[in-house]
């Protein structure tokens, strides 16, 4: 045998014995990843169930989500409409149509919505603004996730009142949850639903069919609230399980005194605080194309 068949046919046996060995490895990565993404699945449903849990908590003391946030908001200073949403300035309507108000999707599909939370909130606050952030990750293609260097985010903070703009502004935009009175799983995620750019519910373009504006029992000052808006529905059916619907007092004149009763049935239950409803995510799905 020549040197040269000879280094050929050792070349050849080196090959051979390398190939299983890669594919051991390669089977080995698969697994590792596998194992690694199921962890962060059960992770991710431990958070929902801690969440969960916690809204049921907070539902046991019958105040519904809008009187927690329209009594947080009392006396602030921001210019606010209906309740709780930031007057626009770069947008001469509120309405959150089109892209330029979208949060944008990154290359693997997951829109990303970069954001900081205040100092002001001690660790076990911050740990449930997170926990409500979650719930839209395990049902959604919506990641909050922590700011690196990215030029558009939101920023959290406990100022006065629970309130948010609508949809992406650009640049640093401010979502407060004040401590006094915003620190409720429902809440928090109302206000990340509006900086998704989602309305309340009962200003939907097609209200009238499924809700009464008890115009007489709204606070004169405050009826501009419950003007209807042109929105997006996106082809979904009006929802009074939402948790962007306000409850049946709102801005009302006294107590009692409804301001929005659901049509034909006026027994069905509005302003639920437990959390998103199928709906709600749903939208977020149509929305964003998830």
């Amino acid at each position: 045998m020549t040197p040269s068949a000879g280094l050929l046919l050792l070349l050849l046996l080196g090959l051979s014995r390398a190939h299983p060995l890669e594919e051991a490895r390669q089977e080995e990565e698969i697994q590792d990843q596998e194992i690694q993404n199921e962890e962060i699945q059960d992770e991710e449903m431990q958070n929902e169930e801690i969440l969960d849990e916690e809204m049921q908590d907070e539902d046991k003391d019958g105040v519904d989500m809008t009187t927690r946030i329209l009594t947080a908001n009392n006396g602030t200073e921001k210019l606010l409409m209906e309740g709780d949403l930031l007057f626009p300035t770069s947008r001469n309507a509120m309405t959150c149509w089109y892209n330029s108000c979208l949060w944008r999707k990154a290359s693997n599909g997951q829109v990303v919505v970069p954001y900081v939370v205040s100092s002001q909130f001690p660790s076990y606050e911050r740990q449930m603004i997170e926990g409500a952030m979650r719930a839209f990750a395990g049902r959604t293609c919506v990641r909050f996730v922590p700011r690196r260097n990215e030029n558009d985010y939101i920023s959290i903070g406990s100022q006065q009142g629970c309130w948010s703009a609508l949809g992406r502004q650009g640049g640093r935009q401010e979502l407060s949850l004040n401590r006094g009175g915003c620190m409720y799983g429902g809440v928090i995620q109302h206000e990340l639903n509006h900086a998704l750019g989602f309305q309340h519910e009962q200003t939907r373009s097609d209200r009238d069919s499924y809700v009464q504006i008890n115009w007489n029992n709204i606070i004169q000052s405050s009826a501009y609230n419950f003007q209807k808006q042109n929105t997006n529905n996106l082809n979904t059916p009006y929802d009074y399980s939402s948790i962007m619907h306000y409850g049946r007092t709102a801005f009302s004149v006294g107590y009692g005194r409804e301001t929005i009763t659901p049509i034909p049935n006026r027994n069905v239950a509005i302003g639920q605080r437990n959390g998103l409803s199928r709906w709600d995510i749903q939208r977020i799905n149509l929305l964003y194309k998830c």
